[in-house]
């Protein structure tokens, strides 16, 4: 062959199209363990695929430099990305929040366009085939598995990081890249992934409980590190919704780094605790329940309470100014005594990988094993919630795709 693709997923896919658009006459395989393909594609934006977010800059992702990543985005971005799936035959919609989807609001749609373009450029798409091996030769690479071997002149890596391990991503990739001479970062961990808290904590008895809050992780000295606003969902778990996924990253690398470090809930998000307190104090007659009925959940509110040993239907003008000073610390700012995550099982992404400074930005080919390329989650990027995983997926596979065989 003169290319063969390791990873059929979202940026696998991408690189094997743009190869077989730029280079027709070039024998392309396309290799993945899986059974049946675009398994994460298929559970992404709950079955409906959230192909991209309207505004997609840098900032949005963590891991390797943001400059870095920058470069390889502005080469593929959104408009280009809703073109392409237009030209799939794949129309997109936006949705107030940002997230573009399928106008038909099924992944499959995504999946099977995008397997119609691989079969339109004749790529020989070989599944389930696992690479064991990956062995740099004089005249290219060596693929070695248990259905055989071949070569290829050059290799694109897209093999995916260790998430959703069940869709075939589960870090094999990672040793493929080693024993080529790359390292990936030391810290590899699960990124927007719920986070777990004792089973006897309050919040546990709150399951099915979904509002809007702010969470900020802290550095064990009280310094903001990191803050997301969006939905939570409490659970019988402990913690999930956009907002958790969203800093779950920034807190499991805080902690790696500063042990004291700790994440705390806001569940009033509009206020502030002068502001709170300073309401409390005018409110009179007025009981707690009757005041904070139209911006919290009773249930909540009580749980919240019990927890700091107040009655919630107590006028605000009984209240002493210990029980008041407890009152607004817990509505604004509960720290969350955080057990750890739900793992690779759970978790939608990867953080770490294969470090950018490894690769070439502008073809996405190693700087270490000429011939080489790299695109996707197997690359030490990671992004929010929001289509912004995807982006990178479908940018860096272009980038790769149309240089592999220059």
């Amino acid at each position: 062959m003169d290319l063969a693709i390791i990873g059929a997923g979202a940026a696998g896919l991408t690189a094997a199209i743009w190869a077989g658009r730029t280079f027709p006459h070039a024998q392309i395989a396309l290799l993945d363990s899986a059974q049946k393909l675009g398994a994460k594609i298929l559970v992404s934006g709950g079955t409906r695929c959230n192909v991209t977010h309207d505004q997609v800059d840098e900032t949005a992702y963590a891991g390797s430099s943001r400059n870095s990543i920058k470069k390889v985005l502005k080469r593929f971005d959104v408009p280009q990305t809703i073109n392409f799936f237009r030209e799939l035959g794949v129309a997109l919609k936006r949705e107030e929040t940002g997230k573009l989807f399928p106008t038909t609001d099924n992944a499959r749609t995504v999946v099977n366009a995008l397997l119609n373009e691989i079969d339109r450029h004749n790529i020989d798409l070989l599944h389930p085939r696992r690479v064991e091996q990956l062995i740099h030769t004089p005249t290219g690479f060596q693929l070695i598995g248990s259905w055989g071997q071949f070569t290829a002149q050059r290799v694109i890596l897209a093999t995916g990081g260790k998430s959703l391990p069940k869709s075939g991503s589960d870090g094999h990739g990672y040793q493929l890249a080693r024993a080529l001479g790359h390292q990936p970062t030391d810290r590899v961990f699960p990124a927007l992934v719920p986070l777990t808290l004792p089973k006897d904590h309050f919040i546990c008895g709150l399951s099915g409980l979904t509002l809007p809050t702010t969470l900020e992780v802290r550095s064990g000295n009280g310094k903001k590190i990191a803050s997301f606003t969006d939905s939570t969902l409490c659970t019988h778990f402990g913690l999930s919704g956009p907002s958790i996924l969203d800093i779950s990253r920034y807190y499991t690398a805080a902690k790696f780094d500063d042990p004291n470090a700790q994440l705390v809930i806001n569940w009033l998000p509009d206020l502030t605790q002068q502001t709170l307190d300073h309401t409390l104090q005018k409110l009179g007659k007025t009981t707690l329940l009757r005041h904070f009925s139209p911006l919290l959940p009773e249930r909540l509110l009580r749980t919240l309470c019990a927890a700091i040993h107040l009655e919630p239907g107590l006028p605000a003008d009984r209240l002493t100014r210990e029980q008041r000073r407890a009152l607004v610390m817990m509505l604004t700012d509960t720290p969350l005594p955080i057990t750890g995550d739900r793992g690779y099982q759970y978790a939608e992404v990867t953080a770490g990988g294969i470090p950018l400074s490894e690769i070439r930005l502008e073809t996405m080919e190693s700087r270490i094993t000429p011939g080489l390329y790299f695109c996707g989650e197997i690359c030490d990027v990671d992004g929010r919630i929001g289509g912004y995983n995807f982006q990178w997926a479908w940018a860096s596979g272009y980038v790769a795709g149309i240089s592999a065989l220059k």
